[in-house]
């Protein structure tokens, strides 16, 4: 299944959270699309609930549905910790993620392009690869060429603040994942448990 790539207001009001981040898309009208959004009262199923909470986390980050299924099979081999959370956070470490957490991004989709055209360096070394996973304590920059990008700066200006579990400096431009992020930091949402239930039926 490929990326989603359509309106992606009315899937945020079809699934009742905004996958921009900005909140924008339910501002005015905070109920699913067409002529009965706003009477809507179909009760979803059990399975129906578990789907559109994987869809909401599906799509906040841009994956397709391979990519979001191979990952979370990879979550479910980390000993340690619970499987939802532990894949909510390499959700996090990917590093177009990372380059809107530090605000060099206004979306993720935006921060994916950016990375998908070269602007964004880790370690020093130039990764066009916006799945890569980024390690506690890598360093994230932006090419030295890319640095007065319209997009960078106007991302840059509109940043309130930034998540605990990242650094940044603004004269360089560059940052890094200084720990794993805490459940309470992650999207509060998201109910990870009812994914987990999704893809146990599943796999």
């Amino acid at each position: 299944m490929s990326r989603y790539t359509g309106p992606q207001w009315k899937k945020s009001r079809r699934l009742g959270i905004s996958l921009s981040g900005t909140g924008k898309e339910l501002a005015r009208r905070p109920y699913a699309p067409g002529d009965h959004g706003p009477n809507s009262r179909r009760k979803l199923s059990e399975y129906g609930v578990q789907l559109r909470e994987k869809q909401k986390l599906r799509f906040m980050y841009g994956l397709n549905e391979r990519q979001f299924s191979n990952l979370f099979q990879k979550a479910g081999k980390i000993k340690e910790g619970k499987q939802g959370v532990n894949f909510m956070i390499l959700l996090e470490q990917r590093l177009d993620n990372m380059v809107y957490r530090l605000g060099l991004a206004t979306t993720r989709a935006q921060a994916r392009q950016l990375v998908n055209h070269g602007h964004i360096l880790v370690d020093g070394k130039r990764v066009d690869i916006p799945s890569y996973h980024v390690e506690v304590g890598q360093v994230i920059s932006v090419r030295e060429k890319s640095k007065n990008l319209v997009i960078i700066q106007a991302a840059l200006e509109a940043v309130v603040g930034r998540p605990a579990f990242v650094s940044f400096d603004a004269d360089k431009l560059e940052g890094s994942l200084t720990r794993f992020p805490e459940r309470d930091e992650l999207e509060p949402d998201i109910d990870e448990t009812l994914v987990v239930e999704y893809y146990n039926q599943l796999l």
